[in-house]
């Protein structure tokens, strides 16, 4: 695979990872709907996109950095209308998110550096996408869910595996797999409650 090819694949992925959240947060800020999505995946994921951020600027991995930036700022969005939308109730699962699994990465950091730490926030990305596809199993109504955050998030997952089996990278190579399979199960459950991932407009 040219070194061209494999550029314009991370920066898809890059592009996916900052992306993904835009949907899902237009989607509860216009519908105002929860259902299907959990507040405890979007505490962890504006989190686990702060350590990226912070990795980056230690690291000196500059374009870390705005991607990075970016899907945390999204997350922030989600958080709060998704709250507005379900109530002051869902704080504290929001919080557990943010405060608690999102703080796996922090004991890696201090025993083992930010070197170490970077490949716990990688390895964690699995970790990030377990409470949403639990809630989006446990649901029966997924009209809050934005199938385009799924497919996005597929995306980027399979670049990942793609780009961990070629630098044999065990992180990406784990970030990789859960994600997609995580990222698959959620398309198919919307698909099969019939949220239909890519919507097909019918002729009038």
């Amino acid at each position: 695979m040219t070194a061209v090819l494999v550029t314009a694949m991370l920066v898809i992925a890059n592009i996916m990872g900052a992306g993904m959240a835009y949907p899902q947060a237009a989607r509860l800020v216009r519908q105002r709907s929860t259902a299907g999505v959990s507040g405890v995946w979007a505490g962890v994921s504006l989190s686990m996109n702060l350590w990226w951020l912070a990795y980056g600027l230690a690291e000196g991995l500059w374009g870390l950095v705005p991607v990075s930036a970016v899907a945390a700022v999204l997350y922030g969005v989600i958080i709060i209308a998704y709250v507005r939308a379900a109530g002051r109730t869902t704080i504290p699962g929001v919080a557990a998110g943010l405060f608690v699994l999102g703080m796996v990465p922090l004991p890696v950091l201090i025993v083992g550096g930010w070197r170490v730490a970077g490949l716990a926030i990688g390895l964690c990305y699995g970790m990030q996408l377990v409470p949403a596809v639990v809630a989006a199993c446990r649901s029966r109504e997924l009209q809050g869910l934005a199938p385009s955050t799924w497919i996005m998030a597929w995306v980027e997952a399979v670049i990942w595996l793609v780009y961990g089996l070629l630098v044999l990278d065990p992180a990406l190579l784990a970030g990789g797999a859960s994600g997609t399979v995580m990222a698959a199960v959620i398309l198919t459950r919307l698909a099969v409650t019939g949220h239909r991932p890519f919507r097909i407009v019918r002729p009038a």
